[in-house]
């Protein structure tokens, strides 16, 4: 069959065997049992069926300086198409040597980032690994550059999304973080060292899960996004994501003409879903299901900074960027949590040109001895820049309410560089709310129902003055943003480049 090449391709295939083999019959075995996939079966099912060209199989399975050959090195990847558009994919592989990042997987890392970034091209990483690999200090360490500083590159230029599948410690812990979209797989962790680091250390006893477990940094520390039950959903969180964004950030995202419901329409509902006093809680949630294209809100960091809720979406198949109050939790006041969440979801919407879509509904940024020591203040001022920086159709809508700072960093600034500014009739506004800010200061009665009246009659004066471009019809939310968002084509004849 090949003639004289029957020897070469006979090692060839013997070799590439050995690399497919991974950690063995024996270790693929019993993560089968535990109802877990192995690294190449995740890119499997992650990536468009057949599209998957691994890279670097070879490498690792030679042995150097006594040491054992480590199939693939331990990370498997290679260049694929999901949503049937090309991106770099990798997974470590915890089979082999705990998934650690030997001096050949630190080589296939930077390959991988390196050619995301040359071609332009999004890049998915799937994390279950120790990290850096401990025999390395045996061995001369080459002079090669590190892929965390290829990932730092990557920032802004195209989408990238962390997937962490299992126990992610260290070097490889590092790459993930540097990533837009981070998804956990419940029972995964994530941390710079292990419990038995720790313990070692610090004297602590602490599991993995307590330690740096999927509630704990999709709750309390914010440090990932999402937080999925099964790896299945994972996979389908980084399609969805992906599905938003251009390649790169030298294109404007598509608009979608494929969905059913792209047309205008009345939300005739929106009088049972919100109610018309400002102090009484709703969920925003339903308003903005309400409003975009049916089915198409995928919320980020849903448990983190509750009280501001994040999302893309799509409205007559534009994909969109919405920040919203959440009226629901702490009335929707920020806090540093929303903030910095808000921010941070607002850097990549401008990365790549993303319309946003604000809805706002707060009474201010939150007061108070603990808030200034949470560094409040900050949050909210990198929250207004962001915001103030975005050059992608911006669109705000006032619905109830919106005071003092938590106003501004709502995006509710006239003429700066807004395509549509709304409101809702009979908003509040004002730079603290009436009823704190006249105790505050101690006005009498008669100063205080006088307070209470212009806070009540806002929208009047502000349609007067032009400080919105249109008091409207709450019915007519969504058609009125489909306005502008037709209204903003005419951004994409300009070319646009990274920030």
């Amino acid at each position: 069959m090949f003639g004289d090449w029957q020897e070469v391709m006979e090692e060839f295939q013997a070799r590439k065997e050995t690399a497919y083999a991974m950690g063995g019959t024996e270790k693929l075995s019993k993560r089968e049992a535990r109802g877990q996939l192995n690294a190449r079966q995740r890119i499997e099912q992650l990536v468009d069926p057949g599209s998957f060209d691994e890279l670097g199989t070879l490498v690792g399975g030679i042995s150097h300086a006594g040491l054992p050959a480590a199939p693939a090195d331990a990370i498997v990847g290679g260049m694929a198409k999901i949503n049937g558009r090309p991106v770099m994919v990798a997974a470590e592989d915890f089979t082999v040597q705990g998934g650690s990042i030997g001096f050949g997987a630190h080589a296939k890392r930077v390959r991988y980032a390196k050619i995301a970034l040359q071609e332009k091209i999004p890049l998915v990483m799937m994390l279950e690994g120790a990290g850096e690999r401990t025999t390395n200090g045996l061995q001369r360490h080459p002079y090669a550059p590190n892929d965390l500083q290829v990932m730092a590159e990557l920032k802004g230029i195209v989408p990238t999304v962390a997937l962490i599948m299992g126990s992610s410690a260290g070097h490889g812990a590092l790459s993930g973080l540097l990533m837009d979209f981070i998804v956990m797989v419940e029972g995964s962790a994530l941390f710079s060292a292990g419990p038995p680091l720790v313990k070692q250390s610090l004297g602590e006893d602490v599991s993995k899960e307590d330690l740096g477990g999927a509630t704990v940094h999709t709750r309390i520390s914010g440090v990932a996004h999402n937080r999925v039950e099964t790896e299945q959903e994972a996979f389908q969180a980084a399609r969805d994501y992906l599905s938003y964004f251009p390649l790169n950030s030298w294109e404007h995202p598509e608009v979608s003409q494929h969905h059913e419901d792209i047309g205008p329409r009345s939300i005739d509902d929106i009088f049972q879903l919100m109610p018309r006093n400002a102090n009484k809680a709703y969920d925003i949630k339903t308003v903005i299901r309400a409003t975009v294209d049916r089915g198409e809100f995928f919320e980020l960091q849903p448990h983190y900074g509750a009280n501001m809720v994040v999302g893309l979406a799509r409205v007559a198949g534009h994909a969109t960027g919405i920040v919203a109050n959440q009226p629901l939790v702490m009335a929707g006041t920020i806090n540093r949590p929303a903030a910095d969440k808000a921010a941070r979801f607002l850097e990549v919407m401008a990365n790549f040109h993303l319309p946003v879509i604000f809805l706002a509904d707060n009474p201010g940024v939150l007061p108070g001895k603990q808030s200034e020591h949470d560094g409040t203040l900050l949050a909210a001022a990198r929250m207004y820049a962001a915001q103030a920086q975005l050059r992608s159709a911006k669109l705000h809508v006032t619905l109830r309410k919106a005071f003092g700072f938590g106003s501004s960093i709502m995006a509710m600034n006239p003429f700066d560089r807004q395509t549509l500014t709304l409101a809702f009739p009979g908003i509040s506004l004002g730079g603290i709310p009436a009823k704190g800010g006249g105790d505050a200061a101690n006005v009498d009665p008669e100063m205080q129902a006088m307070l209470e009246a212009m806070e009540e009659k806002a929208s009047w004066g502000a349609g007067d003055s032009m400080a919105y471009d249109e008091i409207i019809d709450p019915r007519e939310l969504r058609n009125r943003l489909i306005t502008g968002l037709e209204s903003s084509r005419g951004r994409k004849s300009v070319t646009p480049v990274p920030r």
